[in-house]
């Protein structure tokens, strides 16, 4: 929940489940960065989207954090990652 417009970040109870939306052009490499990213962790994967013409593809990958740390490294390594193009 965001309160007012004083520029706060929001409050996370942790832990808590968050969503990572994965975009890049092959699905099966994709598959293969959320299990290089988050070995040992449990979570669930969704195709999102296929672009019209099929170049690209994105999944929701949920996965429970345990801290903004963790969130932030997750994220890191996604966005690093280098069959991942966008990370949201």
């Amino acid at each position: 929940m965001i309160q007012g417009s004083d520029n706060k970040r929001p409050q996370i109870e942790y832990p808590t489940e968050w969503e990572y939306k994965l975009i890049g052009r092959d699905v099966d490499q994709l598959l293969k960065a959320v299990e290089e990213v988050l070995p040992g962790l449990e979570y669930q994967v969704k195709l999102s989207n296929v672009s019209r013409n099929e170049k690209y593809y994105s999944l929701n990958v949920l996965v429970t954090v345990t801290s903004e740390v963790l969130r932030d490294i997750i994220f890191q390594k996604f966005s690093s990652h280098p069959d991942v193009k966008f990370v949201i």
